[in-house]
């Protein structure tokens, strides 16, 4: 059980260096999710609890957006 539990930990680990760099690095498509927002006549956050639970990148970015958003009311 041990084995599992530090595996499971290693596998997704890194290391963010303490601040909100990882920001910029989960960003991969700047500007991407606000076009398909856009596209789809809605705003980026009401996209974003539409889409949360789709599969693959969109719902990466939809999920990513509303993190965003969390952190920004911090």
């Amino acid at each position: 059980m041990v084995r599992a539990a530090k595996a499971r930990r290693s596998r997704g680990a890194r290391s963010t260096g303490g601040g909100k760099k990882w920001i910029k690095g989960a960003i991969k498509r700047p500007g991407a999710f606000t076009r398909k927002a856009k596209a789809a006549g809605m705003g980026v956050q009401a996209f974003a609890r539409k889409k949360r639970h789709a599969a693959g990148r969109l719902g990466k970015q939809a999920r990513l957006a509303l993190t965003l958003k969390k952190i920004s009311k911090r």
